[in-house]
């Protein structure tokens, strides 16, 4: 081709030594021109009907490879090629040329593989399967080997050596190579060990504070996992901490179905009382209270009896007492509550009394565990129970406020004045 455009050249009467340069560009820019109408070709009529086709057929695999531009890499190959096979034109040059042009296709190769890697990644998170066992941190690893060994066969292609005596010669790297990837190393040994071990899953709400993580995890990859915090903060996470740290995943609430509720409420001990008989019909009359009541009168009188007990003293025998009635009507309430999961525990306890009070605990579960619903649920249980307190004449405790001692500042100076 260079030599029949030299000819023409001299046919018009151009100098050879002129022909000679200038048939060397016109070359080049002949095949620059065939490389550019390739190049559009491929990109504007021919990747444009596969993607009409793509596009109208009722596969999703396609769509997704289309978008990771899997078919628009693909295409940059073609003036790859027009330009390897044109570079015998030069025969000089020819080697310095092709070996430029392979580097190139090397690149363009290695960058299709990583778009059909993130495309296999994208497909495989239609399943379901793939909440339980992410292969975005393999696919990583995969990438890097892809990635090593492209960048070995390209030195070498520059050097003009054989690509295995290079890699080859990684051997006597291979303490620097673990220094270098340390990171990926042991995030795969982590990828491995919480797969196998179904610690985490995408979609998991999972609590690390040494991390500040408080969320639900969106994203799980070779070295890091990224949790969404419920103040929509982005926290990373090294792979390898998951599993050389202590971390809570709520996994086990969300298909329990239940959330727990354990919150105490303080009593003033000093209201705490046994229960006069005016306090007992009165407190026979809820509805929660009065099979209890019933019972509860009926066991206390059989058990006074059988032990001839003079019940005219009140420090004889036994008797019911405001805080246990309160306690009893707590659960009552907790067991006819529609939002109080009715299979899993549920408990009204006494702790231990402290400078605060005597704490009366409840333990149950609700049956919704969204937030915000399972957080009005728990308000809605305590505003009711704090406002039924004073029904059972008992006080909930709190500390003395300003109000406190200006009421009782203001009581003092009425007795004076009387």
């Amino acid at each position: 081709m260079l030599d029949k455009i030299q000819e023409i050249l001299i046919s018009w009467n151009i100098p050879e030594n002129h022909a000679g340069y200038l048939s060397v560009i016109v070359t080049v820019l002949v095949i620059i021109a065939i490389s550019i109408a390739a190049n559009f070709i491929t990109k504007k009529i021919v990747l444009r009907i596969i993607c009409h086709y793509i596009k109208n057929n009722k596969f999703r695999w396609d769509n997704v490879m289309m978008e990771r531009k899997v078919f628009s890499r693909l295409a940059n190959i073609v003036p790859a090629i027009i330009i390897y096979f044109f570079a015998t034109v030069f025969t000089s040059a020819k080697d310095a040329i092709q070996r430029l042009v392979m580097i190139g296709i090397y690149l363009i190769i290695m960058l299709v593989i990583d778009a059909l890697l993130n495309s296999a990644d994208d497909i495989y998170r239609f399943y379901e399967v793939s909440k339980n066992k992410p292969i975005k941190g393999y696919l990583q690893v995969v990438k890097i080997i892809i990635y090593i060994f492209g960048s070995v066969i390209i030195i070498a292609s520059l050097l003009g050596q054989n690509p295995i005596v290079l890699l080859g010669g990684l051997g006597a790297l291979s303490a620097v190579l673990l220094v270098i990837f340390k990171d990926s190393l042991l995030g795969l040994v982590a990828g491995v060990l919480i797969s196998t071990n179904d610690m985490l899953r995408i979609g998991d709400w999972i609590e690390m504070p040494k991390y500040g993580a408080d969320g639900d995890v969106v994203d799980v990859t070779l070295h890091t996992v990224k949790v969404e915090n419920f103040d929509r903060t982005i926290t990373t996470i090294p792979s390898y901490a998951l599993i050389s740290d202590s971390f809570k995943n709520w996994r086990g609430m969300v298909q329990a179905g239940g959330r727990r509720i354990k919150r105490s409420i303080y009593i003033d001990i000093s209201s705490i009382r046994l229960c006069s008989e005016e306090m007992l019909e009165r407190f026979e009359k809820s509805h929660y209270l009065s099979e209890y009541i019933r019972n509860r009168r009926k066991e206390i009188e059989e058990y006074n009896e059988k032990h001839e007990i003079d019940d005219s003293q009140i420090v004889n025998g036994r008797r019911m007492t405001n805080i246990g009635t309160f306690r009893a009507y707590i659960q009552n309430y907790l067991k006819n509550h529609s939002k109080i999961h009715q299979n899993m525990i549920q408990m009204v306890r006494q702790l231990p009394p402290g400078e605060h009070g005597l704490p009366l605990e409840i333990y149950v579960f609700t049956n919704d565990i969204a937030w915000i619903n399972y957080e009005a649920i728990q308000a809605d249980i305590f505003d009711h129970i704090l406002a039924i307190a004073p029904y059972f004449e008992l006080r909930v405790f709190q500390e003395p406020t300003g109000y406190d001692m200006r009421e009782g500042m203001g009581r003092a100076d009425s007795r004076t004045i009387r």
